[in-house]
This record gives C-alpha cells, sequence and structure tokens, in this order.
C-alpha cells in the first residue's frame, strides 16, 4: 500500500483493461427514441426544404412528389429515409426548437429565435424560475422558456392567440411542458395577480404600463425584459423605468448574418437577418 492509497479503498480499474462484451452489459440501455403517433416530425427532401408533419396512424404526408403513409416513418428513428408514391425521398428528424418556431402554425408573428436566445440570456432563465409573460403570440417564447425548465403563466388579450400558444406548445413539448404552463385571457396593463415572482417578460405594444406592476409582482432582483420592434416604444419603455425602482437598464438589437463557405469561396452572405426587434431588461433593486 502507498501513502497515496487511502486504507481500505480498492484500487482504481483502468476502463480500457474491461472487456468490449463486459462494458456492454453494464452500460445503460439505449432509450427508445423511435418515431410515435401524435409527436412532430421533421421531414427534409434532396433540396434541403423542410416539412413539418404530425404524426398520426392511417395518415398521409402529400407533396406534389408523392404522398407518404405515416405507418412507414411511425416505429423508425431518426436519420431514416423514408420513400413517397412517386419515388422522392425525405430524410426523417425530430425538428430543432428553432425548426418548429418558424414552421408551427401562427396566430401572431412570432419572435425569432435569434432574439428567443438572447431573452433566455438577458433574462436568466433558470430551471424553476417563475415567469410571467404577457402577450404570448403563437406561444415562441413560451417554449423557449419552458424548456429552459421555467414555470411559466402567460396573459394574453385575445383567446384565439392564447389556444394557439397552448396547443403549439403542447405539440412541441407535451405534458413535460405543458403541466408547467398556464395562460390566462386577461390584460396585463390592469394588473398582475401572481406574486414573488423571478421574471416578467413582456412582448406588448406599451410595455411601460406594466413596469408599476412588475415592481410590485417581482422580487428583490428579479428581472424585467420588453421586446419591442420599434426604438420609439424602446424609448419609452427606458424612460417609464428611470422613474422605477429598476436599475441596470439595457437595450440592445441582435442582427444574424450567415456566411457562405465553399470551397475557395468565402464570403458573408448577401442577406441577413437584420432588425427584427429591440430587447430591453432592467433588475428590480431595493427602492
Amino acid at each position: 500500500m502507498t501513502a497515496a492509497e487511502p486504507i481500505g479503498s480498492e484500487p482504481a480499474v483502468d476502463a480500457a483493461e474491461i472487456p468490449v462484451d463486459e462494458l456492454a452489459a453494464v452500460a445503460p440501455p439505449a432509450p427508445d427514441r423511435t418515431f410515435r403517433p401524435g409527436e412532430e416530425i421533421l421531414l427534409i427532401d434532396r433540396k434541403k426544404r423542410r416539412y413539418l408533419v404530425a404524426l398520426e396512424d392511417g395518415a398521409e404526408f402529400h407533396t406534389h412528389s408523392g404522398f407518404v403513409p405515416h405507418g412507414d416513418i411511425i416505429g423508425k428513428r431518426e436519420g431514416a429515409v423514408v420513400r413517397s408514391s412517386r419515388g422522392a425521398t425525405f430524410t426523417t428528424f425530430r425538428p430543432t426548437l428553432s425548426d418548429f418556431v418558424f414552421k408551427m402554425p401562427r396566430g401572431a408573428q412570432v419572435i425569432y429565435p435569434k432574439d428567443l436566445g438572447a431573452i433566455l440570456m438577458l433574462a436568466d432563465i433558470f430551471p424553476g424560475a417563475r415567469v410571467l409573460e404577457s402577450g404570448v403570440g403563437s406561444g415562441a417564447l413560451s417554449m423557449t422558456m419552458l424548456r429552459a425548465g421555467a414555470v411559466v403563466t402567460g396573459y394574453e388579450l385575445r383567446g384565439d392567440f392564447a389556444a394557439r400558444a397552448q396547443k403549439n406548445v403542447a405539440a412541441f413539448g407535451g405534458a413535460e411542458l405543458t403541466q408547467r404552463y398556464t395562460v390566462e385571457e386577461r390584460n396585463c396593463y390592469e394588473g398582475i395577480d401572481e406574486v414573488n415572482l423571478d421574471r416578467v417578460v413582456l412582448d406588448l405594444p406599451e410595455p411601460w404600463e406594466v413596469v408599476e406592476h412588475a415592481e410590485e409582482a417581482l422580487l428583490p432582483g428579479g428581472i424585467i425584459v420588453a421586446y419591442t420592434p420599434t426604438i420609439i416604444q424602446a424609448v419609452q419603455f427606458r424612460e417609464r423605468l428611470v422613474e422605477s425602482s429598476f436599475e441596470l437598464a439595457e437595450t440592445i438589437e441582435v442582427l444574424h448574418r450567415g456566411w457562405n463557405i465553399d470551397g475557395t469561396s468565402v464570403r458573408p452572405d448577401h442577406r441577413m437577418v437584420a432588425h427584427t426587434g429591440f430587447l430591453s431588461h432592467a433588475r428590480l433593486l431595493p427602492a
């Protein structure tokens, strides 16, 4: 025994010394990730066009290239290639959150993925965070925060938007997300019933009307974030923050420019996703 070995300890075993068959025996079984009825999948054709499809027993996916029975997809794993009745091939995947946001049914304009990622960071969304979201639209921001582990209560003026958001969240994340998601048909300008909130996230025409309510609803150190399409809205929101107990205010916008990389041809894309909205955030400090 050497001085470095604690009394009663077993000598370390190098995994490389364990036979492969023994490693396989102790490894956890691979999860069943085959496609099942009721889930949303992504079909990608040879031209890289993407189609969001909700799998159903007995249903078919139709395009100008023929149809694919859903039964040919159910039970397969991601990456499987299926063939249509006219010989076209499609590769199957589960959609990423970005895929789903772009392809899901919409009742209102969605916040772009480039801004969704920034909102997660600016609001510092964490597992278990209690979030009030007002202006849920089609549910893109809701599902983004829910997937990060937040518990989200949404306020939405329009019943059709509220219903669409809940349906989209359920389609993307199922019970795992919907059990942490509540949407109420109400006006956030008139007040916030929730207390001891961690975050307030707004996608409203007049977010400055919510600042006073957010001061009462948030815990000290809580964060408010407002997404506004125009700089005039952002300015009015920031001016209202000056009169409040919120500090550390900042306003940014996110620009997204891709690059073409093809052998020796390397250059910025001619088009980019430039302005979509302004993101303003601040933190509640003791008055």
